[in-house]
């Protein structure tokens, strides 16, 4: 079993020998197949057969290698889901597949909100797939996002409140503030989440009383901004290769609306 990269569990193993993946020999192999050892054993994996229905939604590639690839999430989309319109099904059409053994269907492996644009990370095999969710967990990928908030607001600081009942942890940094006649005032600020609670940037800001603008669900009732969608972008990813050791820093520069309110360049 330790042979192929693509087979590293029983359930995946007892999957290619059910759609007659593996040979011995040249001969298709079943569960009962007996090895003396000295056999030649190959795994051969059909192209995938493309559903009749496909979506057209073409996005924008910041990187990309046989293991994984880094893409912009436009707002206005869910990342996977039950529904036809998402990222995870916009994928196929927008990656090359890889070369590798254990290529896999693209697959998201975090999410981003459904207002929220910005950088996200897919992987394309299934030992990728597995590594960079572990690299999650770890917490060993830095992300950053930037944001426009409403109201005056320190230099910087670290949100500590609760989610749900779980201890969660935002930082965040002051980069420009402008004058608003309707908001008061209005900043930019990076955000950096140190764990990865729902909404929880949006629900840590909105705390502070710093409400991102154009956040519906938790902003201040008469400062809401309606039609301009949320003013929340995941701006960078910062970790290791898993494959390669290679030190992966990647940005997604800041949407146009963002750039028409301030005069901050990174």
């Amino acid at each position: 079993m330790g042979i192929f990269q693509a087979a590293i569990t029983k359930s995946a193993l007892k999957k290619v020998l059910k759609k007659q993946y593996i040979t011995v020999n040249g001969v298709v192999a079943s569960s009962a197949t007996f090895i003396n050892g000295g056999e030649c054993i190959s795994l051969s994996i059909d192209e995938e057969v493309s559903p009749k229905k496909k979506l057209i939604f073409p996005l924008k590639v910041l990187f990309e290698d046989d293991y994984l690839a880094v893409i912009h999430k436009p707002a206005g989309i869910l990342v996977s889901g039950n529904r036809f319109k998402t990222i995870a099904n916009a994928l196929a059409q927008n990656l090359k597949r890889s070369k590798l053994p254990d290529a896999a269907i693209p697959k998201p492996v975090h999410r981003l909100d459904f207002a929220t644009t910005g950088i996200l990370l897919v992987g394309k095999t299934s030992g990728s797939i597995r590594a960079l969710n572990k690299l999650f967990e770890n917490r060993a990928v830095k992300k950053t996002y930037c944001a426009v908030t409403i109201g005056e607001t320190k230099e910087q600081g670290e949100i500590n409140s609760e989610i749900d009942g779980k201890q969660s942890q935002s930082k965040y940094t002051l980069c420009e503030s402008v004058l608003s006649e309707r908001f008061g005032k209005l900043n930019l600020v990076k955000l950096e989440p140190q764990t990865g609670r729902r909404h929880q940037l949006r629900k840590h800001l909105a705390a502070i009383g710093n409400p991102i603008l154009g956040d519906k669900d938790y902003g201040i009732e008469n400062l809401i901004l309606n039609g301009k969608g949320l003013y929340l972008h995941a701006y960078s990813l910062k970790f290791i290769h898993p494959f390669t050791d290679e030190e992966i820093c990647l940005k997604d520069e800041l949407p146009q609306r963002f750039r028409k309110l301030f005069h901050y360049r990174d």
